[in-house]
């Protein structure tokens, strides 16, 4: 069973380019250390929820756009062993100023699919 990685983060309009061209440069890596796929969303329709919702969790503003992304890998054992070698590998290390959105309010979790149709 594959296992995936979830990501929802929220990137200014303005930086839509400059996000792509980041996620573009990391894809290969990624796949390099075992991911299968590499699939990134740029929010198109995205609504205000009653209680909670996308844009909140990562508290967007006005001009940020929500991203949800994923990585899938062919199992657990393979996503640890390439997040081992992400932390080690220089061509991972956080760009600061540079990035094309605010780490910190990133969310992101692992996830063994239950259902895969």
């Amino acid at each position: 069973m594959t296992y995936v990685d979830g990501f929802v983060l929220a990137v200014p309009a303005a930086n839509k380019q400059a996000y792509l061209e980041v996620a573009a440069r990391m894809a290969p890596i990624f796949k390099e250390f075992g991911a299968t796929r590499v699939v990134e969303g740029w929010g198109d329709d995205v609504p205000d929820g009653k209680l909670t919702d996308f844009r909140g969790a990562v508290k967007a503003t006005d001009d940020e756009v929500v991203v949800f992304s994923w990585i899938e890998y062919p199992s657990k054992e393979v996503r640890d062993a390439a997040n081992e070698k992400m932390r080690s590998d220089p061509r991972m290390k956080p760009q600061g100023e540079t990035m094309p959105f605010d780490g910190k309010r990133m969310i992101f979790g692992g996830f063994v699919p239950i259902l895969d149709e």
